[in-house]
């Protein structure tokens, strides 16, 4: 079964968060909460919600913050952002679009536009998404897009570093990658890391895969590979 596309709803008009929320659960979307701009992207950040319905006009931190604070980041910065907003003026779309807003929906508005607004957006990622922003083997799925990586549909925190060591494993598909290569990968052609920061890494994300710490093989005097199945480790 297809996970459900998880919306996160962010709006200080408590009443209108619940009659959207309504409306996109009908329509077979997760839906998760804030009614300020803080609680929201603290919300996107740990939550990673697939779009985020966001109000413009917020008290504190508003939807234009929220926008320049997730767009500048890395691991946000491609989630898609469809903002509410009551005023109507040509120049406020363009600014809300040029800050990296994905679609924008002017209040008052129809719940089945909103809903049709929203699977429009999501069809427009998907079809952008690269053909291999899921990487898989056994138990172990890794959601480039989303940052995520879930061990039998259960997920797992990496750091950043942690997360782009296991991603570069799993592209190799079998291949052994030195530490060099592992360095450069995971922190840059211009970072100088010691082998042994790469290997207390690779330490860290073996005891976060559990009982599959294994599929991550270290090949004595050259580097790490993936390996797929148990019994391989007796022929490697």
């Amino acid at each position: 079964m297809a996970r459900r596309k998880k919306i996160l709803v962010v709006d200080d008009e408590r009443d209108l968060v619940e009659l959207i929320s309504v409306n996109l659960q009908r329509n077979g979307y997760e839906v998760i909460t804030a009614h300020d701009g803080n609680t929201g992207l603290e919300m996107a950040r740990k939550q990673r919600p697939d779009l985020i319905v966001l109000d413009v006009m917020m008290p504190g931190l508003s939807g234009r913050d929220v926008t320049m604070a997730l767009k500048s980041d890395p691991d946000t910065a491609t989630m898609p952002i469809l903002m509410l907003t009551a005023k109507t003026e040509e120049t406020d779309i363009i600014v809300g679009l040029s800050m990296g807003a994905d679609d924008y929906v002017t209040k008052p508005f129809s719940m089945k536009v909103l809903v049709a607004r929203v699977g429009a957006v999501l069809r427009r990622k998907a079809a952008a998404e690269p053909a291999l922003s899921i990487l898989s083997a056994g138990p172990v799925v890794i959601d480039q897009s989303k940052h995520e990586v879930t061990v039998q549909g259960r997920p797992i925190n990496l750091t950043p570093t942690e997360f782009k060591l296991l991603t570069a494993i799993f592209s190799a598909r079998g291949r052994v990658l030195t530490r060099d290569q592992l360095m450069d990968r995971a922190m840059g052609t211009d970072v100088f890391v010691t082998d042994r920061a790469i290997d207390v890494h690779i330490t860290a994300v073996r005891k976060k895969l559990l009982e599959y710490s294994w599929m991550i093989h270290t090949v004595r005097g050259v580097g790490y590979r993936l390996l797929e199945k148990k019994e391989e480790e007796a022929t490697v």
